[in-house]
């Protein structure tokens, strides 16, 4: 059971009764193929920035085009599933677009986070989230965690 994957109508419900409560609203989004304690710590800092964490996750045919042949590694109710199990997520809302624009827009978070990895410019959705009063933050990233580099290790072992 993937107890915080849900529709993302249900979440647009949801985020509206909580910002009514004064909540602050967090969104993040990623593939998070192969979740490794990289992802848990960037969760872990994400949800620190509001009251309420909503992942915005890439569903399978996303990360294809995104990553290549080959990925995902883990399929979409894989790595929903995992993520649902981290205590900062709070709710998960896959999307299948190249990017998740459109779920920001609906979903209208107070911040909008990435890695540090990424210029404020580049953000999709900062100028939005930043149009409507929100902001935009970047997480410094651990040192030598990453999906594609733990791939590349595991195929040098493999092959």
């Amino acid at each position: 059971m993937i107890s915080k994957l849900i529709p993302e109508s249900r979440a647009v419900d949801i985020i509206r009764k909580l910002r009514k409560r004064g909540k602050k609203v967090v969104f993040t989004n990623g593939c998070f193929d192969i979740i490794h304690s990289g992802h848990a710590l960037y969760l872990e800092s994400a949800r620190r920035l509001g009251d309420f964490l909503v992942v915005g996750l890439n569903r399978d045919e996303s990360v294809r085009r995104l990553k290549g042949p080959g990925r995902p590694v883990m399929s979409f109710k894989e790595r929903a599933t995992l993520l649902s199990l981290l205590i900062p997520v709070d709710l998960i809302v896959g999307f299948s677009e190249q990017t998740p624009l459109r779920l920001i827009r609906n979903l209208r978070p107070d911040v909008l986070v990435k890695g540090a990895d990424y210029k404020i410019s580049d953000i999709v959705g900062a100028k939005e989230v930043a149009g409507w009063g929100g902001r935009v933050m970047r997480i410094k990233l651990v040192k030598g965690k990453s999906t594609s580099d733990l791939i590349r290790r595991l195929r040098g072992r493999i092959m």
